[in-house]
């Protein structure tokens, strides 16, 4: 029975916290609200944002993941959760003399500046253009440091249920996308949480895994195959629209680790939400 803290017990979080207690483990959810923690979490009210709420965490955890988010889209907000709550954390568990067997660590892709449509793994050149992924390298940076062994997870767009807007928006033919071949990259939330939990199980890891399913699909392929099985007309495309993110992330240091997809690629996990 193991004692595992999930600091932001979220969509992600939530869905392994739940897993875990399956299972029988001791989980504790750190959040600033926690009356939205699944049943059977065990409550961990604190601000990852103020030191002196963290200074009475619960005793002799075994693991730590740090699922946090920024409730906002602004590089002090970011900062706020990915770097300066996370060291804040770390030195409250330091200072509590926490003796982790592993402390899990979620960033993004957003990492990657690669926009031509580029392979990319845990040893593709990190030199991200947004303030979004510079925050992320400087998180993973923090938590590489720490004392405790370390896995950073870099996922990729997270969806699943409750996160249906492409969908939604198919069905009333008000989606767009931009014009030309892109590449897309994501993860169904049920394989996030499997991810974590298999990355807890490990009896070692790497200190980079890259969270993505197993095909990562032009955009164009995406919405079409989804606008085929709601029956509805494909996306219209936008000239002037901003193509985003265009590269395409690898999963095999994940597969290499035994980790095994639910949701394999974009057809099983939107075919289980349709």
């Amino acid at each position: 029975m193991a004692r595992i803290l999930i600091a932001g017990c979220g969509y992600v979080g939530g869905e392994l916290a739940e897993r875990l207690l399956e299972r029988g483990d001791l989980v504790w959810g750190l959040k600033r609200d926690p009356e939205s923690l699944p049943d059977g979490v065990a409550p961990c009210p604190r601000d990852l944002t103020r030191p002196e709420t963290l200074g009475d965490l619960p005793r002799n955890l075994d693991a730590v993941v740090y699922a946090a988010g920024s409730d906002a889209s602004e590089p002090e907000a970011y900062r706020a959760i990915y770097v300066d709550g996370l060291r804040n954390l770390i030195d409250a568990l330091i200072a509590q003399g926490q003796q982790l067997s592993r402390l899990l660590v979620v960033t993004s892709t957003a990492v990657y500046a690669q926009a031509s449509g580029e392979d990319v793994d845990e040893n593709s050149p990190t030199t991200p253009s947004s303030f979004q992924g510079q925050t992320m390298l400087d998180s993973e940076s923090l938590a590489l440091s720490s004392p405790f062994e370390t896995a950073v997870i870099r996922f990729g767009g997270i969806y699943g249920p409750g996160r249906t807007r492409m969908i939604d928006q198919l069905r009333r033919s008000a989606l767009t996308i931009p014009a030309g071949k892109s590449y897309t990259n994501r993860i169904h939330r049920d394989d996030c949480a499997g991810v974590l939990m298999h990355l807890l199980d490990a009896s070692t890891v790497e200190p980079l895994y890259v969270g993505v399913d197993c095909d990562p699909a032009p955009r164009r392929e995406v919405v079409d195959w989804i606008a085929n099985q709601l029956g509805v007309p494909p996306a219209a495309e936008k000239e002037d629209a901003p193509a985003g993110p265009n590269k395409r992330c690898r999963n095999r240091r994940l597969l290499a680790s035994g980790y095994r997809f639910e949701y394999p690629t974009f057809r099983e996990g939107y075919g289980s939400l349709l």
